[in-house]
Order: structure tokens, then C-alpha cells, then sequence
């Protein structure tokens, strides 16, 4: 660019921003008067939506704020269940005559946590003969059973939990599928 060009736009640039000042002298007070109360309208309108945010976000906080804090802990249930079964299994133990007591003691700690998770609204996801639903089931094996529907849970290998509506974790489950038959095929080859 040129210095005359710089100059010839930075002329039609101070000459916009005068006649901007222009109009804006010419407006009547009753203009002005309106442009400031559709200013004013718009602020207190942008102020209740934040309050609106500000208010659901506090809510949400509320209500989740323990979110992570509780899938973090889904582990103990299932560490809890898991000495259950293996002290059950276990061959030496089985011997033992204070298997039982052990056993209802570690029954008794898994009780007051599921207690403690349904009073902050944590609770399992029912999922067996129930249909596959994605938004609460996750697939990690398909089983073939002619006795159910394709598509129903026949199997659940970790329990699902749900936090007041929101899902905390899937069920990690078995799903029937119709077996297949070989035969048919396998003649015609």
C-alpha cells in the first residue's frame, strides 16, 4: 500500500466514525431512551440466565458431587464379593469350622456398604432376563441359548450401579444369541 492510499483510507475512516457521531447527536431523546432500555433489558435478561446456570449447576453439584467418589468404591463390593466366593471355593477353608463366621462377618461389612450406597442413592442395575439396553449393559460375550430371545442378558459377569438416574457403571453382561446350525450347510459342500 501506498502512503496515499494509507492517507485516502484513514480519511474514509475518520469520516465514518464523524458521521457515526452525527447520528448519534441527531438522536432524539426518546431514541435514546428506547436504545438504553432495550440495553437495559437485554443485561437483566443475560443476568437471570446466569443466575438459571448458576442455580443447576449448584444443584448438580449437590446431588453428584459424591459422583466419582462412589464408582471409585463400586471396587470394594465386587473385592468384597470376590473373597466371598474364592473363601467359599477354597478347599483348605472348607474344613475350617469358622468358615461361617468369617464369611458373616464379611457379609455383614458388604450389607452396611450397600446400605450406605442405597442412602446416597447408589443402587444396582437388575439386568438378568432382562433385554440388552446399551445405555446399561455392556456386551462381552454372546451365549447361544435357544430357550431365551436373541437379545436378553442370560449373564452377568460385573454388576451394573446407578446413581440417582445416572449411570455410575454398566452391567458387564452375556447375551443369548440362537445357535447356529452346521449341518445344513456342510451337506451341500
Amino acid at each position: 500500500m501506498t502512503k496515499s492510499e494509507k492517507n485516502n483510507q484513514e480519511k474514509t475512516s475518520m469520516n465514518d466514525e464523524s458521521q457515526n457521531q452525527d447520528k448519534k447527536q441527531k438522536e432524539t431523546p426518546e431514541e435514546k431512551l428506547k436504545t438504553t432500555q432495550e440495553k437495559l433489558l437485554r443485561t437483566m435478561a443475560e443476568m437471570e440466565n446466569q443466575r438459571r446456570r448458576f442455580e443447576k449447576e449448584k444443584q448438580e453439584a449437590f446431588e453428584f458431587g459424591g459422583f466419582s467418589f462412589a464408582a471409585e468404591s463400586l471396587s470394594l463390593i465386587d473385592n468384597i464379593d470376590r473373597a466371598i466366593t474364592s473363601f467359599k471355593n477354597d478347599d483348605n477353608l472348607k474344613n475350617n469350622k469358622d468358615l461361617s463366621k468369617i464369611i458373616d462377618g464379611i457379609e455383614i461389612v458388604k450389607n452396611d456398604l450397600i446400605s450406605i450406597f442405597k442412602k446416597n442413592g447408589v443402587e444396582s442395575i437388575e439386568c438378568i432376563n432382562k433385554k440388552f439396553d446399551p445405555n446399561f449393559h455392556q456386551a462381552m460375550l454372546e451365549i447361544e441359548n435357544n430357550t431365551k430371545e436373541p437379545g436378553t442378558v442370560v449373564q452377568e459377569i460385573q454388576k451394573g450401579y446407578m446413581m440417582k438416574n445416572r449411570l455410575l457403571r454398566p452391567s458387564l453382561v452375556g447375551v443369548a444369541k440362537k445357535s447356529e446350525k452346521k449341518e445344513g450347510k456342510e451337506e451341500k459342500k
